[in-house]
């Protein structure tokens, strides 16, 4: 009985050898596998929120210049348009920055009558990544001002000159007040956008204007803020509404936005080379520095560039635009008493290029016309 109890607990410790020794193969294989699926679902993820390159302008494959362009100081081209009297002849001249999705053709109407009357000379440029300027992986909101300086001094404009800016080139306005002041004669903002996260704003205002976006643009700002990296997913995804300006929705147009909308019909035309380069370089970019952490606020940062009144610095606005909120743009302009802000009532965010309203503008700049 012994010789067999001794063979039975030798055949169960094999048993037990065998299970052990099958359960570690088993477990290495399941974590072999287990790495090999996390490797290969970062690697999806990876690939999903890198953005491509961009499509570089001029180069085997991108998109052909067809403007004429300036070379800046780090090897960038920037790409612009000029309009009215020729430059040697005017006695303004104007740098216009156009806004979020749009390019150097969609300048602010200018009617060669009253270029000639005033005789104003004005240069559409494109931003870096939009059209045909070319990207800048290190944009910031410095960026373009030094962009604004350069290509000034590369068309010869002189040591002063007029800035217009429109909805995002209205914010980008504020940066060419922060770093090139000495180089304005007067500037004009245009339904600037605001940045819910500058320091000027107290929590229950900024709060108040963020709540009157559309939910889908209250989200895609947050990850934009809070979450840059995956501002090119976020904006790409099936799963979630993306931003409602880089989506086209229609809800962010008021009643006379609506009433504008067909008289820019030109610009349809060209609506396909604004985001050439690529959605991320262009517009996801712009978002992530027109909502990211600034290194200044407008509201506490900039000062009156203008002391002996030589000049002038405009912000217009109007009060039913669904893209910048009033309230918050009146909040900005109160803590700066010496900008002229011009509220219109009725007027939605594309207000500038209603009838009659680039002449007021211009006039308001150039000759203090109210």
């Amino acid at each position: 009985m012994a010789g067999v109890s001794r063979k039975n607990i030798s055949a169960r410790s094999h048993t037990r050898k065998s299970k052990q020794h099958s359960f570690q193969v088993s477990s290495g294989m399941f974590r072999t596998i287990s790495l090999v699926l996390l490797m290969g679902f970062m690697a999806w993820v990876y690939q999903t929120v890198l953005p491509p390159p961009p499509k570089i302008v001029g180069s085997p494959g991108g998109p052909p210049v067809t403007a004429s362009r300036v070379k800046l100081s780090d090897g960038r081209y920037l790409a612009y348009k000029e309009h009215g009297v020729s430059k040697d002849q005017a006695k303004y001249k104007i740098i216009y920055i156009h806004g979020f999705d749009s390019c150097r053709l969609d300048y602010m109407p200018l009617t060669q009558e009253l270029a000639k009357e005033l005789g104003i000379y004005m240069v559409s440029f494109d931003r870096a990544g939009y059209c045909e300027s070319d990207a800048n992986p290190k944009r910031t909101e410095k960026s373009t001002a030094l962009d604004v300086e350069q290509l000034a001094d590369q068309l010869g404009l002189g040591s002063k000159f007029y800035i217009i800016g429109f909805s995002m080139g209205g914010q980008a306005t504020w940066g060419c007040l922060k770093y090139i002041p000495h180089r304005l004669s007067g500037a004009a903002l245009l339904a600037p956008v605001v940045n819910y996260w500058w320091a000027g704003f107290p929590a229950n205002v900024s709060k108040e204007g963020y709540s009157e976006q559309l939910v889908q643009d209250q989200w895609a700002l947050r990850v934009v803020h809070y979450a840059p990296l995956l501002t090119y997913w976020w904006n790409t995804q099936k799963w979630f509404p993306p931003s409602s300006a880089v989506a086209h929705n229609p809800a962010i147009f008021s009643r006379q936005d609506k009433e504008i909308l067909p008289k820019l019909a030109e610009w349809t035309k060209h609506a396909a080379q604004i985001r050439q380069q690529g959605d991320f370089e262009s517009l996801h970019r712009d978002l992530m520095v027109g909502f990211g952490s600034w290194e200044f606020d407008p509201m506490s940062d900039i000062e009156n560039p203008f002391q002996n009144n030589e000049g002038s610095v405009h912000v217009w606005q109007g009060d039913e635009d669904l893209l910048v909120p009033a309230s918050l743009q009146r909040y900005v302009a109160g803590k700066l008493p010496w900008v002229h802000y011009h509220e219109l009532t009725g007027a939605g965010h594309m207000f500038p290029f209603g009838d009659g309203m680039s002449d007021a503008i211009l006039k308001a700049l150039l000759l203090g016309e109210k």
